[in-house]
């Protein structure tokens, strides 16, 4: 079995050669030669050139940041009790979707910033980004430490259920991102007994959107917001798990109509300003997606404003979609206050993102949900952000094994 090697470039190798020995710690949690490597990688995410080619690599620039990485580590060893110390786990096999080309860096980088020695599956319909992402990497390796290259790998192969079996059984951290379907086929391949399973399984999100919030903000705030949506939504073509389906306008029934007339308006704006684009065959998928919806009951009106902005506007919370529908296709929904939104609130939902609304009023939905869905309450424009918490773990505790010692 061999695997074709991505970082660092370099020829296809077996299996069994991306498994370090057992006897083999070469790093420890908040080891300097990864923080030099990756700060050496955040500077050149930032380039302005590759920024204007990829402008989700300039979020990813910022997480990797030396400020943000030192943080990261000071704030676990504060948490920890005197006599408990944080060592890497060993072994972490990372398996990131294909449709979000960033996420794999995030979850690889809190990984080797614990310690861990690294390998990541990167998909063979993986697109532009992640390939730049592959160049930045490799092109900072010349200046690394040399145990960088022998701790972190990304690999591609296809569909090999003997590659991943073998990549499972010798890990001590298994990452599993991408649908129900795809974390339960990965999840057949067992791990050691004393190895763990993280998972990313199907999420969806939300917006809600303050109707006196709206009302009382300038027309500046309102088309800022609207573009920090736009971005929420059509980057990754809406299918990221973070990115909004549907908008519960929150507030009184009367004056909402007008507010969403004027958001949708503004949307379509923003939209074409920032190049986004919806082509032909996605016009077609978010028709065939809208008229699903709505023979499932639920949808009063519909409208298609152009192949970018499709509403439907809803009954009730019940009707708003969590499945993808095409890029740039919202449910809306009005609610009378925002602690509506419990019932409706399952597990699987991941990321409310918010405008115009007091923070007590957010905190106070988080304490009704208690937990039992919507990890991540984040203003407009943040959905994507990745950081350390994230799916309600604390990714970088994840990563890390802790030893207590008392006299």
């Amino acid at each position: 079995m061999t695997v074709r090697m991505r970082f660092p470039a370099g020829p296809e190798v077996p299996v069994d050669d991306l498994l370090p020995p057992a006897a083999d710690p070469p790093l420890t949690v908040g080891d300097e030669r990864i923080v030099d490597f990756l700060t050496s990688v955040s500077r050149r995410l930032l380039a302005p050139a590759l920024a204007r080619r990829h402008p989700e690599l300039g979020s990813l620039g910022f997480f990797l940041r030396r400020r943000e990485l030192v943080r990261g580590v000071q704030r676990l060893h504060a948490g920890l009790d005197d006599g408990v110390l944080a060592f890497p786990r060993g072994v972490a096999f990372h398996i990131p979707p294909a449709n979000v080309d960033t996420v794999f860096v995030y979850s690889w980088a809190l990984s080797a910033l614990a310690g861990n020695t690294n390998v990541v599956r990167i998909s063979p319909r993986s697109a532009a980004a992640a390939d730049a992402i592959l160049d930045v990497l490799n092109d900072s390796l010349d200046a690394a430490d040399p145990v960088v290259a022998r701790t972190q790998r990304m690999v591609t192969y296809g569909h090999d259920d003997a590659v991943t079996a073998r990549l499972s059984a010798g890990c001590d951290v298994r990452v599993i991102w991408g649908g129900d379907r795809a974390v339960t086929a990965v999840r057949r391949h067992p791990l050691a007994p004393a190895a763990r399973d993280l998972t990313f399984p199907d999420r969806s999100s939300f917006a809600a959107l303050s109707v006196a919030g709206w009302e009382a903000a300038p027309l500046a705030a309102r088309r800022d917001a609207v573009a920090r949506f736009a971005n929420d939504a059509y980057w990754f073509d809406q299918a990221a798990c973070s990115s909004p389906r549907a908008v519960f306008l929150v507030g009184d029934a009367r004056r909402a109509d007008a507010v969403r007339a004027e958001f949708v308006a503004l949307l379509g704006v923003a939209v074409r300003e920032r190049g986004f684009d919806v082509d032909a065959a996605m016009a077609v998928e978010k028709r065939v997606g809208a008229y699903g919806l709505a023979a499932d009951g639920g949808v009063a009106r519909m409208a298609f404003h152009d192949n970018l902005v499709a509403t439907l506007e809803l009954d009730g919370p019940a009707a708003a979609p969590r499945q993808w529908l095409g890029a740039g296709t919202f449910g809306f929904v009005t609610l009378a206050e925002l602690a509506e939104l419990t019932p409706f609130v399952r597990r699987r939902d991941q990321t409310l993102t918010h405008f115009g609304f007091a923070r007590a009023e957010l905190l106070d939905l988080a304490r009704r949900l208690g937990g039992r869905g919507i990890d991540r309450i984040v203003p407009f424009g943040a959905a994507l952000t990745f950081a350390p918490v994230w799916d309600g773990y604390d990714l970088l505790h994840e990563f890390v094994r802790l030893v207590t010692v008392a006299d």
